[in-house]
C-alpha cells in the first residue's frame, strides 16, 4: 500500500467547495414577492423592498478610508477605469441611434468613492454625471475626493440615495460597475435601472459569471491566497451569467410587446498579476464581463 506521506500536501483551502447557487437569487427574473419569505418593504420605499443589502454596504463601508489607494483593497478597480471607458465607447459607436458622444449625461448607480465618476467627469464629452451610492460613508468619501478639484463642480455630483427612491430625468449612459452582484433581489434591482435611461441611451455594467473558475480566482485566489481584497468581498452565490441577463431583458422585450431594448453586447476581461485586465475573448462566460445594452424606444 503506498504511505499517504508519499502523495504531495493538499492546502486545505483547496479542498473548499463552491456553495451551490442559493434559491433565494435564483431565477434571476423572480421577483421579491414570489420569493419564499420576501423582505418588508424599507422606510424609504413604499412600494418596493429595497434591493440593498445592509451586510454588503457594511463591509464596503469598512473600505472607504483606502478607496482612493491605487495599491489599496480597491486597486482592481483603479486598473478596471480605463476598461469601462473603452467598452462604453464601443457600445456608442456600435449603434448610429446612440447619443452624440460630445455631450453626454451619465448616472453612475453604486459609484462608491467615484473612480469612475471622477474620470467621466474629465472627459470633454461629458455634460453631466450623477454618482449614487447607499453607503453615507463613500458617498462623503467621493465628495470629499472631488473637492480636490474644483473643475468638478459643475459636471459632478453625488446623492446617498438606494435606487428604489431615487428621482432624477433619465440619462444617456446608466453605469452599474460591479455592484449588480451584492444586491439583494437583482431583478427588482433591473427594473428600477432601466427607468433612468433615455431612448438611445445605454445601459452599461459589469459582474461576474458564476463559474467553478469564477470561484477560484476570485474567493480562493483574491481573497483567501493572495489577500488582494479583503475576505468577505464576494459572495459566488450572488454572480451572474451574462446569458441570465440576455434573458432578462428578453423578458422585458416580451413584457412590453414591442422590441424596447436591443441586442446584447459583452466584453470579457482576465485578470493577469503584473499586469492588469486585459480583455480575453469568450472569458465572459468564465468570469469577470463587461454587459451593455440599448434602449430602442
Amino acid at each position: 500500500m503506498r504511505s499517504s506521506l508519499l502523495r504531495p500536501a493538499t492546502p486545505r483551502a483547496l479542498l473548499r467547495r463552491p456553495p451551490q447557487p442559493s434559491r433565494r437569487l435564483l431565477p434571476l427574473l423572480a421577483h421579491p414577492s414570489q420569493q419564499p419569505n420576501p423582505p418588508p418593504c424599507r422606510p424609504h420605499s413604499t412600494t418596493t423592498a429595497s434591493s440593498v443589502n445592509e451586510t454588503e454596504i457594511s463591509h464596503f463601508s469598512s473600505l472607504a478610508s483606502s478607496w482612493w489607494d491605487p495599491h489599496g483593497p480597491s486597486r482592481p478597480l483603479h486598473l478596471m477605469n480605463p476598461h469601462r471607458h473603452d467598452f462604453i465607447r464601443s457600445c456608442l459607436s456600435s449603434s448610429p441611434i446612440s447619443p452624440p458622444y460630445s455631450s453626454l449625461t451619465y448616472l453612475d448607480i453604486g459609484c462608491g468613492g467615484g473612480i469612475f465618476a471622477e474620470s467621466a467627469a474629465r472627459l470633454p464629452a461629458t455634460l453631466s454625471i450623477t454618482g449614487i451610492d447607499a453607503s453615507p460613508v463613500i458617498i462623503s468619501v467621493a465628495k470629499s475626493h472631488a473637492r480636490r478639484d474644483p473643475s468638478l463642480a459643475q459636471k459632478l455630483s453625488y446623492l446617498n440615495s438606494p435606487i428604489e427612491s431615487l428621482v432624477l430625468p433619465p440619462v444617456d449612459i446608466v453605469t452599474c460597475f460591479e455592484v449588480i452582484e451584492h444586491v439583494d433581489y437583482p431583478s427588482q434591482f433591473l427594473g428600477e435601472l432601466i427607468k433612468f435611461v433615455r431612448p438611445g441611451g445605454w445601459v452599461v455594467m459589469s459582474t461576474i459569471a458564476r463559474t467553478w473558475m469564477s470561484w477560484v480566482t476570485t474567493n480562493l485566489v483574491a481573497e483567501d491566497i493572495l489577500k488582494m481584497v479583503p475576505k468577505g468581498t464576494h459572495d459566488w452565490d450572488k454572480y451572474l451569467h451574462e446569458y441570465e441577463l440576455r434573458e432578462w431583458f428578453s423578458k422585458e422585450n416580451s413584457r412590453e410587446g414591442k422590441k424596447v431594448w436591443g441586442d446584447a453586447r459583452v466584453m470579457g476581461v482576465v485578470f493577469v498579476p503584473g499586469c492588469g485586465w486585459k480583455e480575453v475573448k469568450g472569458s465572459e462566460k468564465l468570469g469577470n464581463y463587461f454587459f451593455g445594452v440599448q434602449r430602442l424606444v
